[in-house]
């Protein structure tokens, strides 16, 4: 098949996330089986506009923040002659109403729904705006049946209470790249480290980590803070270390290879997530399948990448109290870390990308059909 997608941005994009690894690591597969894989995307710093990336051709338009208004364009245009079987949407945040002008059989991917949590990320104009093109997004899809992808069993429930009929929608978990993610007992740290993994943006709420880990620091002086990742809330929580005292023991790294985040997957003692909504939290899984637990949040998408009390500990989201209290816990019980580090490292290794791959080659392959 020759198969079109429409994504924001690709794996190579600094401010990549999951949505992004999940494209990259089940449609390069896609294509060593065999099928033409075009991936169209916003523009990135030196990166050419068109490059081909493990089987995919990467092809590059438009800046950030108005890619939307290029996809029509270009699908009239640079693709129009190209006579693809069918056609990905890959749908996050800002919609690009596929369905009004794809004539082409259509699929959407979908990582979680925003609704008000966009409220905790941009200013009230521009989150409303989201919010309200999200809106009408599902909107559209739900009135046309077109048939959604998603990574997670909340975001099905998302979806469902929107309306949309149990049948158009799939779950296909996140998986972990066994290739690259791996348990290496050796690298874990002597001394107390604790570990965040991601995009630093404010929704993910990293500010809570920051807080609860002050609030621990002094019962044990000797732990430290990481923070693996970059996004445009980093001055913001730089600010908020210093403010509250514990600059010295918090490390941003800003954006590393996947090999780096990899190593300080296995030094750090367990990981911290504290996103008010995940898709699934991948870097939970990566967290697991290199032999580490996590702390989430109670939230959709992260409840179901962690199994409370058996791969990792759930609290409240936004309990800066609860939080800190599990982190002490896990800092002072070894037994507790090791028992669910080796439950997680088990669990990691249930999710594979092949036969995340394989799975939606099979459902690709059905719409095909039935619309022909």
């Amino acid at each position: 098949m020759k198969i079109l997608i429409f994504n924001w941005q690709d794996i190579s994009n600094p401010l990549a996330g999951g949505a992004e690894v999940h494209l990259h690591e089940v449609f390069s597969r896609v294509a060593r089986m065999g099928h033409e894989v075009t991936l169209f995307c916003s523009r990135t710093k030196d990166r050419p506009d068109e490059e081909t990336m493990n089987g995919i051709r990467v092809i590059r338009r438009g800046g950030r923040y108005l890619f939307n208004f290029h996809v029509p364009f270009a699908y009239f245009t640079l693709f129009g002659k190209e006579k693809y079987d069918l056609v990905i949407d890959d749908m996050n945040k800002i919609p690009f109403f596929t369905p009004l002008f794809v004539r082409e059989p259509l699929y959407i991917i979908t990582h979680h729904l925003f609704k008000r949590s966009i409220f905790l990320e941009v200013p009230w104009p521009l989150a409303l705006y989201v919010y309200v093109m999200e809106k009408l997004g599902f909107a559209l899809c739900k009135s046309r049946h077109i048939p959604f992808i998603v990574g997670s069993p909340s975001t099905k429930t998302e979806l469902l209470e929107i309306g949309l009929p149990s049948s158009e929608v799939e779950i296909i978990n996140y998986c972990v790249d066994h290739d690259l993610h791996k348990r290496d007992l050796s690298m874990r740290s002597a001394t107390p480290l604790i570990g965040a993994f991601g995009r630093l943006k404010k929704y993910k709420s990293i500010d809570h980590l920051i807080r609860a880990f002050a609030a621990i620091r002094d019962g044990r002086p000797d732990v430290r803070l990481v923070i693996v990742g970059e996004g445009d809330n980093r001055q913001a929580l730089e600010a908020l270390a210093r403010e509250l005292g514990v600059a010295d023991a918090v490390q941003f790294t800003g954006f590393v290879d996947e090999k780096e985040k990899m190593r300080w997957l296995q030094k750090v003692w367990f990981g911290v997530n504290t996103s008010s909504k995940e898709g699934w939290g991948l870097t939970v899984m990566e967290a697991n399948a290199c032999g580490t637990a996590v702390i989430a949040s109670d939230v959709p998408g992260l409840r179901d990448a962690v199994k409370e009390g058996e791969t990792g500990l759930l609290y409240p989201y936004g309990n800066i109290e609860t939080l800190s209290e599990k982190m002490r816990v896990m800092l002072a019980d070894s037994r507790l870390r090791e028992r669910l580090a080796e439950n997680a490292y088990r669990w990691a290794q249930t999710f594979d990308w092949n036969a995340a791959a394989k799975r939606t080659l099979e459902l690709l392959e059905r719409r095909v059909r039935e619309r022909s």
